[in-house]
């Protein structure tokens, strides 16, 4: 594949894991009307590993010793405990606000890919990123943000680092390691855990409620779509780019919810527009360093 044929894919790839990703908060909102956080949580951690369990079974028994404390580190800060604080957060708050929040992810990777990891970093990396981070929040101030219970906007921010965790680890430990052997081994880390915990809640009676089935749907998409398909993409992306482009995808969730929201009949103004200039702009910078 020549540079140029590289550089789509790479682009095509985080478009389309920014669409997966800025539905997922439909999905969770729909999946929270019969469930609580924590169950919304546990399901989807474990459909998502049983959905890849298949693909990795046999990698279980021969995983080499050096890769067993990185696959920890992404099963628990790149799956685990961001899949249990969103949903934690997104009981509370708005989803301008998470949307808005969810873009420190680049700037947390710059951070620790600078301190911890000792990467190389450019300056223009940093301008891209703060470019984005503001086109981000020009987006979606735009629309108004709800600013009650603000104190759970830290389940977000606790979030995003740990993504930016996650993605150092996979950028500087895993390169040998496909991104579908990432993707199931991590699963295993939380997946069956959160299945057997599901066992002990109110899950079973829950499902007697009207729209319970609907809501397990919706959790079923979270979980396959927008969780196991959607992280050996981003895995992959990761591999193939820097950790930081990789979590610029991060940017483009909004411009899919306000996609979203122009299909359910609000209205889009210049200020959509120019966000979104920022943002690809941003991004822009950010791979061309």
């Amino acid at each position: 594949m020549d540079l140029s044929s590289k550089k789509i894919y790479q682009w095509a790839l985080m478009i389309l894991l920014a669409f997966i990703w800025g539905s997922s908060f439909i999905l969770m909102k729909k999946g929270l009307v019969v469930f609580n956080d924590l169950e919304v949580a546990q399901l989807r951690m474990g459909i998502a590993w049983l959905s890849l369990l298949p693909f990795v079974w046999n990698k279980l028994f021969s995983i080499e010793k050096k890769h067993i404390i990185p696959i920890l580190i992404v099963g628990l800060f790149g799956n685990g405990f961001p899949a249990f604080l969103f949903t934690k957060a997104q009981t509370e708050l708005d989803s301008s606000l998470i949307g808005i929040l969810n873009a420190l992810v680049p700037l947390f990777t710059f951070v620790l890919a600078m301190v911890l990891f000792k990467t190389k970093v450019k300056v223009s990396q940093l301008i891209g990123i703060l470019l984005g981070l503001s086109g981000a929040v020009w987006l979606i101030a735009g629309g108004g943000l709800v600013l009650e219970n603000a104190s759970y906007s830290w389940y977000v921010i606790i979030a995003t680092l740990c993504y930016a965790i996650s993605l150092n680890t996979i950028k500087n430990y895993l390169q040998d390691m496909s991104a579908m052997d990432i993707s199931g081994l991590a699963f295993f880390v939380v997946g069956p855990f959160c299945l057997l915990a599901l066992g002990f809640s109110d899950f079973s009676e829950k499902m007697t409620i009207d729209g319970a089935y609907l809501a397990l749907f919706y959790v079923v998409l979270l979980s396959t779509l927008g969780t196991s398909i959607a992280l050996v993409l981003f895995n992959q992306l990761v591999k193939g780019t820097t950790a930081i482009f990789a979590s610029s995808v991060t940017y483009l969730i909004p411009i899919v919810a306000i996609f979203w929201g122009f299909l359910d009949g609000e209205i889009i103004t210049l200020n959509h527009f120019i966000g979104i200039a920022i943002i690809l702009g941003g991004i822009h910078l950010i791979n061309k360093a």
